[in-house]
């Protein structure tokens, strides 16, 4: 074996040295090909076509394809050559440009392994499973052949090591767009938005790749004790910005905003002389305001609250007691609506009436009757 070859024409083959050839044979395992001004042909062993792991060398060389090689060995009417070392001659050059430049690339995922995924950029890039999403991703299989955008993190030429990130690019454009849409919105804006997590004091919602907080205060118009029970996670909803902080990236909004009124067409839900049933939310000195609908309450004035004379509301009521109530005058557009308990109730005063006239009713007396019996007794004496 030697490491030239003089051909007695001038030109020489040495270890190390670029040649064209060409695939004249294709096998399982190697490569055959003709180099031109060369006196006989030279193998590419299977691991040396490729940075990846390949099964046949049919999967990457066809017959008549023309390859850029590297001489690895010179022996009697053999070459050895290698394709792999010519891409990653002219790859690590790229990638070190890449590098230090910070730039943004595409490149398909040539295999899933272990631990993340195979790319093939002349040389093999290996992008950990922790560098994919932003996210956790369970199962990687559907990454394979599916083509990403990658920023390199880590390169090393010497020990062969290329680690790559499409998690960093995600994460860039994300922090970009956020600060774009920071910069545009206002308070007043309604925009479409979707539920991504929930909290005992309100929800994150995604309103185009930034979160912003409806505190729970901000959900409905009714009190909401309990968030999960009126949203959930992946529910897609409008609401309005109320303010933004672009410094401090904080933007908070309203669900209870977008929505209509609780007073919106009372009027049509709601008639004079109608009874309905409500609870006692505030006791004031002049009455009790009722809660008959969520979010609309009515007075009760003191006056009617009872036919018996009163001196507060809290003699007889207490907050959260469920009352019945008779709709005395509604008002939509200064939302206020006028209600009574004692309506409702019997005027003791008839009862007292009633009360009076029911012995002689039931037993069939009057007062002349008893008075006669009285004075015919006192006449017998």
């Amino acid at each position: 074996m030697s490491e030239e070859m003089n051909l007695g024409v001038g030109q020489e083959f040495r270890e190390g040295d670029i040649v064209k050839g060409t695939a004249a044979k294709v096998e399982d395992k190697a490569v055959t090909v003709t180099i031109e001004g060369a006196p006989f042909d030279g193998i590419v062993p299977i691991s040396e076509l490729s940075s990846l792991h390949i099964e046949k060398a049919s999967d990457v060389v066809s017959v008549g394809d023309e390859l850029e090689l590297m001489i690895t060995k010179v022996e009697e009417e053999n070459f050895v050559l290698s394709k792999r070392k010519v891409d990653a001659l002219k790859a690590w050059d790229k990638l070190e440009e890449l590098y230090k430049k910070g730039e943004v690339f595409e490149a398909e995922v040539k295999d899933v392994v272990k631990g993340g995924l195979v790319v093939d950029l002349g040389v093999r890039g290996f992008v950990p499973a922790s560098l994919v999403e932003d996210y956790f991703v369970e199962d990687f299989e559907d990454y394979k052949g599916k083509t990403l955008t990658f920023k390199i993190t880590e390169l090393d030429k010497e020990k062969g090591r290329l680690i790559l990130s499409h998690r960093a690019v995600v994460e860039e454009e994300k922090a970009n767009k956020k600060k774009e849409l920071l910069e545009s919105l206002k308070p007043g804006d309604v925009l479409n938005g979707k539920v991504q997590r929930l909290a005992p004091f309100g929800a994150f919602v995604d309103i185009g790749g930034v979160d912003g907080l409806v505190h729970i205060s901000q959900v409905a118009h009714e009190h909401v004790d309990d968030i999960n029970t009126v949203l959930q996670e992946g529910q897609e909803l409008k609401v309005k910005v109320l303010s933004v902080d672009p410094e401090n990236e904080r933007i908070s909004l309203s669900i209870k905003e977008t929505l209509p009124g609780p007073w919106a067409n009372i009027a049509e839900r709601v008639s004079k002389g109608q009874v309905l049933t409500g609870t006692v939310k505030r006791l004031v000195s002049f009455g009790a305001f009722v809660e008959v609908f969520p979010g609309v309450e009515g007075l009760v004035h003191i006056s009617q609250i009872s036919h018996k004379h009163i001196n507060t509301p809290h003699e007889v009521l207490k907050e959260g007691q469920e009352v019945q109530v008779k709709v005395l005058d509604v008002n939509e557009q200064e939302k206020r609506l006028s209600l009574s308990m004692k309506e409702l109730e019997e005027n003791p005063k008839h009862q007292e009436e009633f009360d009076y006239q029911l012995p002689e009713e039931t037993t069939g007396f009057s007062i002349s009757d008893v008075i006669g019996e009285q004075l015919k007794k006192f006449t017998d004496q």
